[in-house]
């Protein structure tokens, strides 16, 4: 049996507001759609619909977060189970709020999520050019193991495929301001 720390995940790690509190991680509801569709439309060039959120929220096999701050939606996680694997299919954080850890807090909440579904190894798709959340999968144990040439659009551009061996328990993910 796998033990995993609290010290491996994200939301052991350190404030990420003033005040010192983490955003309250649970689990998107129906009635949040409308939220998370407005920050995935303002993160990403060809979103995801509302359609596709209420989809996900329906499929046994998916697990969809949200982050909250003052009542409000921070940002969002979505991720999926299949045998022994997962994949990290989304994760936003609202304009404004990002920079403060709270997709790092999303991360590791996934991250707990995947390992008890009994995932061993979580993927996911990156673009080449997206440094800021390049950083943050290495920081927490993703590796790059492949490329997917022209497989986004509006700009084109490669996906580079990172993964994470859950198997690994020395993994962690950094501290603000480390």
């Amino acid at each position: 049996m796998r033990q995993l720390g609290p010290r491996w995940f994200a939301r052991a790690q350190g404030p990420v507001e003033e005040g010192g509190k983490w955003p309250k991680v649970r689990r998107m509801r129906r009635q949040d759609v409308r939220e998370v569709a407005e920050i995935e439309r303002r993160s990403y060039s060809l979103p995801w619909s509302a359609f596709t959120f209420r989809s996900l929220l329906r499929r046994p096999n998916a697990v969809l977060l949200v982050a909250e701050e003052n009542r409000d939606i921070a940002g969002y996680a979505a991720l999926w189970l299949a045998a022994d694997e997962a994949e990290l299919g989304n994760l936003a954080v609202r304009p404004g709020r990002r920079g403060r850890g709270i997709g790092r807090a999303l991360l590791g909440h996934m991250l707990e999520e995947a390992a008890r579904g009994g995932a061993r190894a979580v993927f996911l798709e990156v673009r080449e050019s997206n440094a800021i959340a390049r950083r943050l999968y290495e920081a927490s144990g993703f590796r790059i193991v492949g490329s997917r040439p022209d497989y986004y659009a509006s700009p084109r551009e490669d996906a580079l495929v990172m993964r994470l061996n859950l198997d690994r328990l020395s993994l962690t993910v950094s501290r603000p301001g480390r």
